[in-house]
């Protein structure tokens, strides 16, 4: 039996249930980067410093009993979303697309942008319709980040880290070259005229394809 909340609002609506599992500060970023792929303690630790060893234990343990989050052993222990924690894909990426509308609060700190993110956001913004019938692996190499995107006849999905396979396209560029792509501030035909994006590997059509694929729809 998972373990009960430490805190509770005490009300019977399926929104304060998800709140009494979900509300706890830093909790949706650890799952938020869950949905990039399994993580290691470091490698969360790593893009969620000011969180602390203490309380990302603490959360990583509530989600295990709670059966949202599970242990895996990829390459060595880690964490993954379980098919209930899976679940939160949708709703998790509708908030971050609603968060676009907000402004920025002057209190963040740029450097903690990261082009996986974007990407995260990108994929589960996509319409099915621009990948139907499509299979492909498209990699990234965004300053000394890497990451992919697979698409699957429709869905769409980010993870950190290189193909697990071979790559229909491997793209390197820096952050605000992505960004200015993603927000289509930039055309991909541009980004590779002016060499503000490299095609490390694969053809040009299946590059400009991948923004098909990624394009923001606001």
């Amino acid at each position: 039996m998972s373990a009960a909340p430490t805190k509770t609002y005490g009300q019977l609506c399926p929104i304060a249930r998800a709140l009494d599992l979900l509300g706890e500060r830093w909790t949706l970023l650890v799952i938020r980067e869950l949905l990039l792929g399994p993580k290691r303690f470091k490698d969360l630790l790593a893009v969620l410093p000011a969180m602390g060893t203490n309380r990302l234990s603490d959360r990583l343990k509530a989600l295990t009993e709670n059966g949202i989050v599970r242990p895996v052993q990829p390459s060595g222990p880690a964490y993954e979303l379980t098919e209930l924690g899976e679940g939160l894909r949708k709703p998790l990426l509708g908030l971050g697309l609603w968060g676009l509308q907000l402004p920025v609060d002057e209190r963040i700190d740029p450097s903690t942008s990261r082009a996986e993110l974007i990407a995260l956001s990108l994929a589960g913004a996509s319409d099915p319709a621009a990948s139907a019938g499509l299979r492909a692996f498209y990699e990234f190499h965004v300053g000394s980040d890497v990451f992919h995107v697979r698409v699957d006849d429709g869905e769409v999905l980010a993870r950190s880290g290189p193909v697990p396979e071979r790559a229909d396209i491997v793209v390197g560029c820096d952050l605000a070259t992505f960004m200015a792509l993603a927000l289509r501030r930039l055309t991909p035909s541009a980004a590779l005229d002016e060499g503000r994006a490299r095609l490390l590997e694969g053809q040009r059509e299946a590059f400009l394809q991948a923004f098909d694929v990624l394009e923001y729809r606001p």
